[in-house]
């Protein structure tokens, strides 16, 4: 039993040592710069800046669905908010302002600037007045109307409303939370 064991050892041995190949050769490594670049380019999915953002698909009052990756190329603020939410409310002339002013803009990594409104309201009535009465004119509002049972908030690791997260044109968290005119601060930054 011993002689079995002792040559089955030999032949592992011989085998490795035949698979690892010419120690004489360098080996050969692949450089970075030989790698393709969507290789390089790989970015995790996340919520911190500097990740992918994570990918949307909600319905719009009118029942079509909207997703984010369909706004690649553009600058997108993502907005969480809801009809019913008071400071949501007092944002939104201020977002309705920056949309103005830099919705034809050119970013170093975008062309536009539009919004993603994700709204957690619980009725499609409420819902609607609120974009009517507040003037919210982009066309990407989605809900999927369950208040904080909401799926896309739950996604984002949305506590409290408003909430938001700023995209690049590849969909890459460059800001959250910017209020007020940290808004507009960050997007004459991102200007080519």
């Amino acid at each position: 039993m011993k002689t079995l064991s002792i040559t089955l050892l030999f032949s592992f041995l011989i085998a490795v040592t035949a698979c690892s190949g010419n120690k004489s050769e360098p080996s050969k490594k692949v450089s970075e710069e030989s790698k393709p670049k969507t290789e390089l380019k790989q970015i995790p999915v996340g919520l911190n800046i500097g990740q992918r953002a994570p990918e949307l698909e909600y319905a719009s009052p009118e029942g079509q669905l909207i997703k984010l990756s369909s706004l690649k190329g553009q600058v997108v603020l993502i907005d969480f908010w809801a009809g019913w939410c008071s400071p949501c409310r007092r944002e939104n002339p201020n977002i309705v302002r920056t949309y103005h002013q830099f919705k034809d803009k050119s970013f170093k990594n975008g062309e536009g600037f539009t919004i993603y409104s994700v709204s957690l309201d619980r009725t499609k009535n409420d819902w609607i007045d609120a974009i009517a009465q507040d003037k919210l004119e982009w066309r990407y509002h989605v809900s999927d109307l369950k208040h904080w049972a909401s799926e896309p908030a739950a996604m984002y690791q949305v506590r409290g409303i408003p909430a938001s997260f700023l995209i690049d044109g590849d969909g890459v968290i460059v800001g959250e939370n910017l209020r007020g005119e940290a808004l507009g601060a960050k997007l004459t930054e991102l200007l080519k």
